[in-house]
């Protein structure tokens, strides 16, 4: 590790943080419509994003800084389990093509923002309704955390904010870096991270083509890089007493490796800023052709994950597995091209911290205070809330990055995770079908939670006591899996028996206010309703 600030990398860091940061405050004028204050235009880049755009915003909001950061790291900890990141985002997208083109069509007839006016509008449950959006938000927020401290690692590692005499002068680049972040969100909401989406992912494609020529070449090629990290991998962990990792995962983890896989490519695009994301599209067409080309960021991932076996073949020690790569950087770069690199990092934290907040913002004013504190709240009302609401979203996340070691911020995000898979029976199931009743899909998912906290809170690890993984014995099976995708299947299962009980006893179903035809609607048929008709006054249809 170099001692002192590396001038020359912060130098460069400093000059992309603040160009993006320009962009981020110009991207209010970019496409703005005449009336700007509402959600539609403020939460959703009112609505107007093509494919290019839609591609390089869903990229910049799915594979963030915490991505660059933490599959690496988790290869470099324990080998080649890190790398089910890579099956999952292959299987995501075949998953994401049958049903993100009818949450689209179906939103846009109807004016929704979020998952949760879908949910309230399909099955006509207020309740049902926040919990999905009370899930959401508690899922988003560690997830923004980890964004910052994605950022705290590479300042870290530059030599800037990692020591200090008091608190205050530590933190301060992390703090003008969150103010700036808050402050081009509030001014150019989710505009913003679209247009420095095109910046970050230029320059994340840019570092790790160079990395994977560059670094081999320095380390004496693929052959000694595999070399070293067997050997590596094969000393015993004195914390466990078993081997540090392995190249391959054995027998024993094949489990593990595959529910984990499974389990996050279906939670993926539960999560409030994915649909986010979704939603800014022009036309049902743009999701799909996303499903597309998403997957060349699949490859993107690949390449990226190997920089875990180069950290280990280049000698690289920290105590913190999150700073591996970063120092990486720092080591065998050039100082010019390692500022490149961390500004990558850096800039590949603020897009999906911005499209984060938003969706979270979005779905406390339209499922909470429109809802349940002001259901006459005007569109100007509603913006001006979620404005204020991505502050205070992104203070949480920065209180809770500061005051919690980063390992807990991570095994949160676990735990979010677990949480937002629990929304899919009532979100993709309701895409398809009216069948499932409503108290069901509420009980599923209170089932799911319960035990998916319970269980998370059960996993212990070297460090911790509580919270410490995400994978733990399959009830009846007997191996290990992961807790999301047990909690899964009980909430499938609990609501498919209720819904059965629930039907044969004739209880109120709600009222549906979509149509068949809504489901496949494009840009070119019926206007937006962009206020959220009651529910009482729609009709129902059961299909």
């Amino acid at each position: 590790m170099k001692d002192g600030v590396n001038g020359v990398a912060l130098g460069v860091f400093i000059f992309f943080f603040v160009a993006v940061t320009v962009v981020g405050f110009l991207a209010a004028r970019w496409r703005r419509a005449d009336n700007a204050a509402t959600l539609d235009e403020w939460g959703l880049g009112g609505r107007s994003f093509g494919t290019w755009v839609t591609w390089f915003l869903l990229g910049g909001d799915l594979y963030t800084a915490y991505t660059f950061v933490a599959v690496p790291a988790a290869i470099y900890a324990a080998g080649a389990a890190g790398f089910f990141a890579v099956p999952y985002t292959i299987l995501v997208y075949p998953l994401i093509f049958t049903f993100l083109p009818r949450l689209w069509s179906v939103s846009h007839k109807h004016g929704y923002v979020t998952t949760s006016d879908f949910v309230r509008g399909r099955f006509g449950s207020k309740g049902l309704s926040l919990a999905v959006a009370v899930t959401g938000i508690l899922a988003t927020m560690p997830y923004i955390a980890l964004q910052l401290v994605g950022i705290q690692a590479v300042l870290d590692v530059m030599g800037v904010g990692g020591s200090g005499s008091n608190w205050f002068v530590k933190d301060l680049p992390l703090l003008i870096a969150f103010a700036v972040l808050a402050a081009y969100t509030y001014s150019s909401g989710l505009r913003a991270p679209a247009l420095i989406a095109f910046v970050k992912d230029g320059l994340i494609y840019i570092v790790i083509l160079v990395a994977i020529i560059y670094i081999p070449i320095k380390l004496g090629g693929f052959d000694d890089i595999f070399a070293k990290a067997g050997h590596a991998f094969s000393q015993t962990n004195p914390a466990t007493g078993k081997p540090r990792g392995a190249l391959a995962p054995g027998a024993a983890g094949q489990w593990g490796y595959a529910t984990l896989a499974l389990g996050s490519a279906l939670a993926l695009f539960m999560y409030p800023h994915s649909i986010t994301a979704t939603l800014s599209s022009r036309s049902r067409n743009v999701i799909r052709r996303n499903t597309a080309i998403l997957p060349l960021y699949s490859l993107m991932l690949g390449l990226l994950a190997l920089l875990g076996f180069m950290a280990i073949a280049a000698g690289i020690k920290v105590k913190n597995g999150q700073l591996a790569i970063p120092q990486l950087f720092e080591n065998m770069f050039p100082d010019w091209f390692a500022g490149v690199a961390f500004a990558a990092i850096g800039i590949g934290a603020l897009v999906p911290a911005a499209i984060m907040s938003i969706a979270a913002a979005n779905l406390f004013t339209r499922n909470i205070y429109k809802d349940f504190i002001k259901p006459g709240a005007t569109p100007a009302q509603e913006a001006k809330v979620s404005k204020l609401v991505s502050l205070v979203v992104k203070v949480g996340a920065l209180l809770f990055v500061l005051a919690m070691d980063p390992t807990v911020a991570i095994n949160f995000q676990l735990l979010g995770g677990i949480w937002i898979l629990q929304t899919m029976p009532a979100l993709v199931g309701g895409l398809f079908t009216r069948w499932f009743h409503r108290w069901a899909l509420l009980a599923g998912w209170a089932v799911g939670m319960v035990y998916g906290t319970l269980a998370a809170y059960g996993v212990t690890s070297p460090t911790q006591a509580h919270f410490g993984g995400s994978s733990k014995e399959i009830p009846g099976i007997g191996q290990i899996g992961y807790i999301g995708l047990t909690a899964f299947v009980l909430n499938v299962v609990v609501t498919l028996v209720l819904t059965l009980v629930l039907n044969a006893v004739k209880a109120p179903a709600g009222i549906d206010e979509t149509s068949p035809e809504d489901y496949t609607a494009d840009a070119g048929d019926e206007g937006v309703q962009v206020e959220l008709p009651p529910a009482t006054e729609a009709a129902p249809a059961a299909h």
